[in-house]
């Protein structure tokens, strides 16, 4: 059975966007190949940090919602720890109400996006 999590992970600020999307990709990719259904992902851009982190201030924040299977996270979470351009990274197991919430939360979005539009 596949659970859903949710991934945030910060990418140091001196990535050029072309680097930025690289890095993306590849986790997507780690996703993807292991038999994962990507659900949703959030570009949240440049953010200031609460505290520094290796002397950095900022990060590019990046968040994934997906569907996997338990034995995933362990090799996702040394790819994580493997790859330098990532400072920190959160992976958070999604319950029933929190799944719920997820898409109430884009559906929301989603509609406020297309009512600016008009």
């Amino acid at each position: 059975m596949l659970n859903q999590y949710e991934t945030v992970f910060i990418t140091t600020p001196v990535l050029s966007e072309s680097q930025m999307k690289e890095t993306v990709d590849k986790f997507k990719k780690i996703l993807t190949g292991n038999g994962s259904e990507i659900v949703h992902e959030e570009n949240w851009g440049l953010r200031k940090l609460a505290y520094p982190i290796q002397k950095k201030s900022t990060g590019f924040y990046y968040l994934i919602e997906y569907r996997a299977e338990g034995t995933l996270l362990g090799k996702l979470e040394t790819e994580f720890k493997r790859d330098e351009r990532i400072i920190r990274f959160l992976t958070v197991g999604l319950d029933k109400y929190a799944v719920k919430y997820a898409e109430k939360k884009r559906a929301m979005k989603a509609e406020t996006q297309k009512t600016k539009e008009e």
